[in-house]
């Protein structure tokens, strides 16, 4: 499975990005979905998940619940990430992930999760 993340970029605080992770050679369809970022120096911290696509069970870390969604579109196969609200600490490299084995309760590990996407810079000005 190959991931493409997009949607990244400069914005204010209070804004809104909406990031897009798409999978080729395979769909999602049983898979589990989630977003992480990382600062340099930092571990990958858990953001959103969606486990398995046809469940639909959304996870979210603390940080981000109430300005974060995480949706699916299959017929594009493509999962997004909309962030309102953003806030200064929002900023990192936000990766998508996927996996066909993750139990519900270890979504939020990231060493849970067999491929990843390239990342993409998501900035927030104060």
């Amino acid at each position: 499975v190959q991931l493409q993340a997009s949607g990244g970029g400069l914005v204010q605080a209070g804004g809104s990005l909406r990031l897009s992770c798409t999978a080729s050679q395979r769909t999602f369809r049983g898979y589990t979905v989630a977003w992480f970022r990382q600062n340099p120096g930092k571990g990958r911290e858990f953001v959103a998940s969606m486990h398995r696509m046809n469940s639909g069970s959304t996870a979210y870390a603390d940080s981000v619940k109430g300005r974060f969604t995480i949706s699916s579109d299959s017929a594009k196969n493509t999962v997004y990430l909309q962030m309102n609200s953003l806030k200064p600490e929002d900023t990192a490299v936000y990766y998508c992930a996927t996996g066909s084995r993750i139990i519900l309760s270890n979504v939020r590990n990231h060493m849970a999760y067999d491929y990843w996407g390239q990342g993409t810079q998501v900035t927030v000005s104060s």
